[in-house]
C-alpha cells in the first residue's frame, strides 16, 4: 500500500491493525444480522451436562479479539497528530480497546435481561383459575382434566379434587400439586 508507506511506524502498525480488524468487524456484523453467527457461549467437547453452568460471556473470544483491536487502532489513529508523546498514546489506545470490551460485554449483559422463560412449570399453575374440561370425580376417586392459561398459553392438565364432583365447563382454582403432576382443584 503506496498510502501508508510515508507513515511513521507506530502510526504504520495502528492501520496494518486498523484495516484488517474493521473488515473482520464488518463480515462479523453482517453474519450476526443474517443469523450466521455463533455464540460467545461454552461449547463442550465432552459428555457433561453443562446447563447449570451460567456462561454467557466469555473475555477471550475472537469477538473480544476484534472489539478491542478496533477500539485500540482506531484510537491511535484518531489521536496520532493530537497527542505527541507516543507511550501516552499507546496507553490511552490500550484503554479505549480495554472499555470497548468491556462496553460489549455490559451490552450483552442488558440484552440477556431481555430474555424470557417461557417454558411451563407447574408450580406456575397454583392459585390459577382454570376450566374443567372433563368432569372431575369426588373426592380424589378418580381424574378429570382442566384447560389453564400459564405464561399466554393454554395446557390440559390432569386434575382430582378433594370435594364434590365437579361438572365439565365449571370454573376452579388450583390450590395443590400432587406427585408433581396432579392438580388439586377447588370450584369457584
Amino acid at each position: 500500500m503506496e498510502i501508508l508507506e510515508n507513515l511513521d511506524t507506530l502510526q504504520k502498525t495502528f492501520w496494518f491493525i486498523a484495516i484488517p480488524t474493521s473488515l473482520f468487524f464488518i463480515i462479523q456484523t453482517i453474519m450476526t444480522f443474517v443469523g450466521a453467527d455463533s455464540s460467545d457461549g461454552i461449547e463442550a467437547d465432552f459428555d457433561g451436562d453443562l446447563s447449570a453452568a451460567d456462561a454467557p460471556f466469555q473475555l477471550f473470544s475472537l469477538r473480544n479479539l476484534i472489539n478491542f483491536l478496533l477500539g485500540f487502532s482506531w484510537t491511535g489513529i484518531s489521536f496520532y497528530t493530537t497527542i505527541l508523546n507516543k507511550p501516552l498514546l499507546i496507553i490511552i489506545s490500550l484503554a479505549i480497546g480495554i472499555l470497548f470490551v468491556y462496553l460489549f460485554f455490559v451490552i450483552i449483559k442488558q440484552v440477556q435481561k431481555l430474555a424470557e422463560d417461557n417454558s411451563f412449570k407447574i408450580s406456575n399453575t397454583l392459585n390459577k383459575t382454570a376450566e374443567v374440561y372433563l368432569t372431575i370425580p369426588e373426592n380424589k376417586k378418580g381424574k378429570g382434566k382442566i384447560m389453564i392459561s400459564v405464561n399466554g398459553a393454554f395446557h390440559e392438565l390432569d386434575a382430582m379434587t378433594e370435594n364434590v364432583k365437579i361438572e365439565s365447563g365449571s370454573v376452579v382454582k388450583v390450590v395443590k400439586i400432587e406427585n408433581n403432576n396432579i392438580l388439586i382443584v377447588e370450584i369457584i
